[in-house]
């Protein structure tokens, strides 16, 4: 049985604690809309707020109509997103055009919204190669499958940036499951280490497709993962849209001021399943548990915050909803014109140069193509 130390060095329930505590949650906006922290407020105008809450809107009915699109067969893979919008969306709309965006499967929303085509957002989701032909001047790579490999692309981006001179960020995000993994660390690492100008996001929608947030890691906040790297991090209350947009805004701040990455754990709920791709979470999720964190959700909270400035109101989310109806029927209308994807497309525009032996297994399927 081993014995305490008579002089031990380090009181290690105290020195984790000293480092817990700086971690404290932002939150702007409380569940009623009401403001609690008005020193944090963003300098947002009010049709900066407008147009926040007319994209947290459209986004949940994208969301609604992915879900019924998937269950039809006239999309692939799909992460649904309700429950985030506030996460993704503030994120995103504290950024610039020139920032680049790193996204997870779950963040097409964000990339839709930094330019990208929902006709080909839509294509992507099917595994049609025109879904990431990217236009030129849109900064945004395609969502990332591989979990947290995006940590590590995200802060070769952002070291390239620096390199250039540019004044951007690149920015990324993994859940909290995306956390566990090796790349998470490197990227935030390498980034910290060369003070790369590079935004983490960690949205922790509490569970990593059935494995509990608590499960995890035996760290009490996953932002103070950043501590290890040398870097900022800050865990920010992801229901708030206000909350999130102020901490992602003063990260590109210092980032592309010189002062390097920062780590942001956005406390947040997904409300479907994990994906389409047969996930259940009534397997691991109590109904207790979706009741609490949906009167959180961000749609009710920052309409009741518009509603008592006069901002918003039903006519104009309904002009909103309806819109959103309209643009992804058009955008399905595109995505269904493009034309059949064939194994030949796939092999010419893999290489610059093509293989020989490839050359001949062209010729093969070019034939049994024009058949």
């Amino acid at each position: 049985m081993a014995s305490k130390l008579k002089n031990a060095q380090l009181d290690a329930k105290k020195a984790l604690e000293a480092v817990e505590e700086q971690f404290q949650t932002l939150q702007i906006l409380n569940e009623q809309g009401e403001v609690v922290n008005e020193a944090a407020m963003p300098n947002l105008t009010d049709e900066q707020l407008q147009e926040l809450m007319r994209r947290m809107v459209y986004t949940r009915i994208l969301d609604q109509r992915s879900i019924s699109l998937n269950r039809q067969g006239r999309l692939g893979f799909y992460a649904p997103t309700a429950g985030q919008e506030a996460s993704q969306l503030a994120s995103q709309f504290a950024l610039e055009t020139e920032d680049f965006i790193l996204p997870g499967y779950r963040d097409v929303p964000q990339i839709v919204w930094h330019g990208l085509p929902l006709s080909q957002a839509f294509l992507w989701s099917r595994g049609h190669f025109e879904g990431m032909n990217i236009p030129e001047g849109v900064n945004v790579l395609h969502p990332q499958i591989i979990i947290g490999a995006q940590y590590v692309q995200t802060a070769g981006v952002a070291l390239g940036m620096k390199k250039r001179g540019t004044k951007a960020v690149a920015i990324t995000y993994t859940g909290d499951g995306g956390t566990s993994q090796g790349d998470f660390y490197e990227g935030i690492n390498f980034a910290g280490a060369y003070k790369a100008p590079a935004i983490f996001v960690i949205q922790n929608n509490q569970f990593a497709i059935s494995t509990p947030r608590e499960k995890q890691t035996a760290a009490k906040t996953l932002a103070q993962k950043a501590v290890a790297a040398g870097i900022p991090g800050i865990v920010v209350d992801g229901m708030d849209p206000l909350a999130v947009y102020a901490a992602t805004r003063e990260a590109r701040e210092r980032a592309i001021n010189g002062e390097g990455p920062t780590l942001i754990e956005t406390l947040t709920y997904r409300y479907g399943p994990h994906t389409m791709a047969g996930d259940d979470p009534t397997r691991y999720r109590t109904a207790d548990l979706d009741n609490e964190w949906e009167k959180k959700d961000p749609l009710v909270r920052f309409r009741k915050f518009l509603e008592n400035k006069g901002l918003w109101s039903e006519e104009k989310e309904t002009e909103v909803i309806e819109q959103a109806k309209e643009d992804i029927k058009e955008a399905l209308k595109q995505a269904d014109a493009a034309p059949k994807q064939k194994v030949t497309d796939l092999m010419s525009i893999m290489y610059e140069e093509m293989p020989q032996t490839l050359k001949e297994q062209y010729e093969l399927y070019k034939e049994k193509e024009s058949k």
